[in-house]
């Protein structure tokens, strides 16, 4: 005659139990983290806000204009002119100079891609914390002779989705994403644009409002990648 097993005894054993306080304290510390992530995200436009609104001189207008919120750099990929991938995130560590146009760049494109450069050549010493970009919202040929002198000038060209540009640079009503220059941040949010179209003066005021840039961000921002 078998007989069945005798019924087993589940055990449960507590190790310990939390001290008082303890589960305040973990959640005090998580929140304290989270800040800080939040505050050295937003830390860029911080600087930006104070430099533009409280450091800067009177009578000193400025020509940018800020971009609030800031567009961070999209998770995508663009493409060389040979066709080589690259991360749009690889572009980060840099202060960017960004012009977008299609690759039929004629006379006023490329005027404005020569603005970028001499705007870079501009802030002399700097210039190296600085990328000058053009990127190009669609499929249309780069002229040869346009791509070899853009290389020659250590301009970085991409083709990007025109979708993934259109959310990660802003344009005001009534304005064309070609009516402007846009700044890039080190940390990869647009944060900036100024007219595409600079005389003497306008020029002037946009290099100022570089210096300023640059120069409160030295602490965290260094040339180079």
């Amino acid at each position: 005659m078998s007989h069945s097993p005798p019924d087993e005894v589940l055990g449960l054993t507590v190790h310990s139990l939390p001290k008082p306080g303890e589960a305040a304290r973990a959640v005090a510390s998580g929140r304290l983290k989270l800040l800080a992530i939040l505050l050295a995200c937003s830390l860029p436009v911080l600087v930006a806000y104070f430099v533009f609104y409280v450091v800067r001189p009177q009578g000193q207008a400025g020509l940018g204009d800020l971009i609030t919120p800031v567009r961070p750099v999209p998770a995508a990929q663009g493409a060389d002119l040979d066709g080589t991938q690259v991360p749009l995130p690889s572009l980060k560590a840099q202060w960017l100079l960004v012009k977008v146009d299609g690759g039929a760049c004629v006379q006023d494109c490329q005027k404005q891609l020569t603005v970028l450069r001499q705007f870079r050549l501009m802030l002399g010493k700097d210039m190296d914390r600085l990328d000058w970009l053009w990127l190009i919202n669609d499929q249309v040929p780069v002229e040869p002779t346009l791509a070899a002198s853009l290389k020659q000038d250590s301009a970085t060209v991409l083709r990007v989705d025109a979708a993934v540009l259109d959310n990660w640079f802003p344009v005001p009503p009534g304005k064309v994403r070609q009516d402007f220059i846009y700044v890039v941040d080190p940390m990869g949010n647009t944060m900036m644009r100024f007219p595409s179209v600079l005389d003497s003066a306008a020029a002037a005021k946009a290099r100022r409002d570089m210096e300023h840039l640059l120069r409160a961000s030295l602490t965290w921002d260094s040339p180079g990648r």
